[in-house]
């Protein structure tokens, strides 16, 4: 027996470091291979220069030419030098159309460097995500453990507040969990939603370097509180702090903008993608593959204390990252001069009015603020039932299909790979004429995966439909991103992306608990198709949209 579980445990340590290490090099081959930009500039840069060569060699050989054709004849000295002083400019401009035909008509220009810091963002960011993922697979076995075991009396205090609405709705108790699953997953993007615009209006203050080392430090500190969350309690205040100390994805976003420039900028956004890609594929493996070796029977929650060291370990690699590397990339000149005045556009954020207004964006043409409206109201509908399914997802697997927390995992590993295919190989090419089209296909696309997830049976039924909404997922919200970024002045980007952002994480607030209610109360099937056919309007709205 003991050889057999050696024997498994090879295969699978074995298969996730071939994972990591493909899904590493497709990522890297699709965003930085021979099709990106940076190589194609550089490419057209050596052809360039191979033109210039040509071109300098078979003018020397000219003028030399006739140079010797006349050197016997002194009276015509004065002329071949004129001639000569006449082809240089001649050569020059011809240099300059030779690199103009190479370059697609514009000036050929040198590879800007990225600026290291991006490197330490994108290190930072997937350690981050790696200890955030973790968890993902565990949660119903969690709750479950909780149900059963927690002696704080927290989890019976909640379910004796409910159970009155359960007889009401006739609600049965094995998905209990998935409702405090629900109001867990909210609670954690609420606070987030809540922290993000005061945490980046005091980075803009206090610099960005001490702010993001509290926020790394308090998700630090939320996974040592689950390591020790031997009861229900313990665990909702480690989601509270880490909820509350989340800030630090927007951060690492503005210390990006801090050192590109507009051509560096999409490199740094790349790899930002690429840090989320492979959290999302390797960490759900990683804690699945930690359970497994646990002993799940064990008192004090034994068999999830091996996947929240890990994920301590990752966070308090991230601090000591960012304490040794990182350096301060706001100036002091361009920080704002008093704290009051840095708050002000972080409380604009919180409020949902203006928010959905985008009241903060003056000074540009009516048609234009009400697209950003249209676009912002399809996005925060998209995500709202989106989020709410996506959450509820992880349950579904496990009350209707038994699935382990290494079958979630294996779940999450194939919808994350064809993300990252389809967002490396597709999306990042799609031109901006046809971003509206995309958008719609992804949002019209989603429907049918939602439906098949719902009326599934079989798990070939259920991964049919979790590809889809996979390759739904892979274009829906960049194309919506693109789509607003269009909008407002160049000094106003920024402010455009960052209500944008904000709509989003109050539609995540808000769709985990309204989903987990449904699945609780009408079970998966009505609350998936429901969901699906739902999710039919944004689609019709951005297609009927003129923007």
């Amino acid at each position: 027996m003991l050889i057999r579980q050696s024997e498994r445990c090879l295969i699978l340590i074995f298969n996730f470091h071939f994972g990591c290490f493909l899904a590493a090099y497709l990522e890297y081959r699709f965003l930085f291979g021979p099709s990106c930009w940076a190589h194609k500039q550089l490419c057209g840069r050596r052809r360039v220069i191979s033109s210039r060569n040509k071109t300098t060699n078979l003018c020397t050989r000219t003028q030399l030419g006739a140079y010797n054709k006349n050197n016997n004849n002194n009276n015509n000295m004065t002329t071949l030098r004129n001639r000569e002083n006449t082809r240089i400019p001649e050569t020059e401009q011809q240099l300059g159309n030779s690199s103009n035909d190479n370059n697609n008509g514009k000036p050929a220009v040198p590879k800007e460097k990225s600026d290291p810091m991006i490197y330490i963002i994108f290190v930072s960011l997937l350690f981050d995500l790696l200890a955030f993922t973790i968890i993902l697979p565990l949660l119903p076995s969690l709750l479950e453990y909780y149900r059963v075991n927690d002696s704080s009396g927290l989890y019976a205090w909640l379910t004796t507040r409910v159970r009155w609405f359960q007889q009401l709705l006739g609600a049965p108790d094995r998905y209990l969990s998935v409702l405090f699953g629900g109001f867990l997953g909210s609670m954690f993007s609420f606070l987030q939603f809540l922290a993000s615009p005061i945490v980046g209006s005091l980075s803009d203050y206090y610099g960005r370097r001490p702010v993001l080392l509290i926020c790394a430090f308090g998700i630090a500190l939320s996974y040592l509180i689950w390591a020790c969350s031997s009861n229900f309690a313990l665990f909702v205040l480690a989601r509270v702090v880490g909820g509350i100390s989340k800030g630090n994805i927007s951060l690492c976003m503005s210390v990006i903008t801090d050192v590109s420039s507009v051509r560096t900028r999409g490199r740094g956004m790349a790899l930002v993608g690429v840090a989320f890609s492979l959290g999302f594929i390797v960490g759900p493996m990683i804690g699945a593959m930690f359970a497994i070796f646990s002993d799940k029977s064990a008192s004090g929650g034994a068999w999830f204390v091996l996947p929240s060291l890990l994920a301590l370990g990752l966070a308090l690699g991230d601090v000591l990252l960012l304490a040794i590397c990182l350096r301060e990339t706001l100036p002091q000149a361009k920080r704002a001069r008093e704290i009051s005045s840095a708050l002000s556009y972080g409380l604009q954020l919180l409020n949902v009015s203006s928010i959905f207004k985008f009241a903060a964006i003056k000074n540009v043409p009516r048609k234009d603020t009400q697209a950003l409206r249209t676009i912002g109201l399809i996005y925060f509908l998209y995500l709202f039932l989106y989020s709410g399914l996506e959450f509820t997802v992880t349950f579904l697997m496990y009350h209707k299909f038994g699935y382990s927390s290494m079958d979630q995992a294996k779940m999450f590993l194939t919808t994350g790979l064809v993300m990252t295919l389809l967002q490396g190989s597709v999306v990042r090419r799609l031109p901006e004429a046809k971003i509206k089209s995309y958008a719609i296909f992804s949002l019209y696309l989603i429907v049918p995966a939602f439906v098949l997830v719902g009326l599934a049976q079989t798990s070939r039924m259920l991964y049919a439909g979790m590809i889809l909404f996979a390759i739904s997922t892979a274009f829906a919200v960049t194309c919506l991103t693109t789509l607003v970024s269009k909008y407002g002045n160049d000094d106003q980007k920024g402010s455009v992306l960052g209500i944008f952002r904000s709509l989003g994480a109050l539609a995540r607030a808000l769709g985990p608990v309204v989903g987990s209610i449904a699945f609780w109360c009408l079970g998966s099937k009505i609350t998936y198709i429901a969901g699906g056919l739902l999710l039919f309007y944004p689609a019709l709205a951005l297609q009927r949209a003129r923007i």
